[in-house]
């Protein structure tokens, strides 16, 4: 993907975690909604694939019917 988008590898591979966030926390951002202080670089390498690890790791407490 990197290569034929002629993108940095480094980014292609932060940008291809984001695909592991729960779904809240992705409508979250995407609302503009998440804490100031959350940035890129706070996203743990590797992403817990638990939502509810990822929420308390965010302190992003939402309660989503995604989990089920």
């Amino acid at each position: 993907l990197a290569a034929a988008g002629k993108i940095n590898l480094s980014y292609v591979c932060r940008v291809l975690r984001l695909t592991l966030l729960a779904l809240d926390i992705v409508e979250t951002i995407l609302d503009r909604r998440q804490p100031p202080q959350l940035k890129m670089d706070m996203l743990p390498q590797p992403l817990p694939v638990e939502w509810a690890r990822q929420r308390r790791h965010l302190k992003l407490m939402n309660s989503r019917p995604y989990d089920h």
